[in-house]
């Protein structure tokens, strides 16, 4: 089964991904993912890659495509993958048309709101990096990591002003891809609310999976 997911930063698509992956058998792939892993293998988009970043650039629509074609033609994607940040304007979903037949878009439907509150409340420990939120996953001792007793932050991307910047380019950039997606009859919409095993028994009861 060849998979889409859309949904807003803080609507857990890389959790959900990695959940699906177990059942499902096939490969969950993100775009940071391509890049690093081209990045290291040093291949000749990956040095391209390297210098954008490196230049702190964002990488451009070309080379995005280039990468996610050549990783969809490896062996582990041919029965299927879980495409997460990919496509994420029309011109790459157009373009994903010309290399791989998509079966099913997953939409996790989240409300602004809901994004904030999940985002501003997550606390990050500076030493181990361990993940923590002052609502669902609080420390044992407040402002103190449970694993190595580091201090915990918010960081930057986590405060309310960056939370809604990230969700206005989200709305203005990738949000189309859900009508563009929902007239071709591929979109299956998915409430993103619910604590994670309530959203997979969703996800599996939508897809029949």
């Amino acid at each position: 089964m060849k998979l889409v997911f859309l949904g807003p930063p803080g609507a857990g698509k890389g959790t959900l991904a990695a959940k699906a992956v177990e059942f499902l058998q096939i490969p969950h792939i993100s775009t940071g993912a391509i890049f690093r892993a081209a990045i290291a293998n040093k291949t000749a988009l990956g040095l391209k890659v390297k210098e954008i970043i490196d230049a702190g650039k964002l990488v451009d629509d070309e080379t995005t495509i280039a990468l996610v074609r050549e990783r969809l033609a490896q062996a582990d994607a041919q029965k299927g993958y879980i495409l997460d940040g990919f496509p994420r304007t029309i011109a790459q979903a157009e373009a994903l048309e010309g290399f791989s037949k998509v079966d099913r878009v997953v939409n996790f439907d989240i409300p602004d709101s809901a994004v904030i509150e999940r985002l501003s409340g997550r606390r990050v420990c500076k030493n181990c990096g361990a993940n923590y939120h002052i609502l669902f996953n609080k420390p044992k001792k407040e402002g103190i990591c449970d694993l190595c007793g580091g201090e915990l932050y918010t960081r930057d991307d986590d405060k309310a002003e960056a939370i809604q910047k990230r969700l206005e380019v989200y709305r203005a950039q990738t949000a189309p891809l859900i009508d563009y997606y929902r007239k071709k009859g591929l979109l299956v919409d998915v409430d993103a609310r619910p604590a994670v095993d309530q959203v997979i028994a969703n996800f599996r009861q939508a897809l029949q999976v």
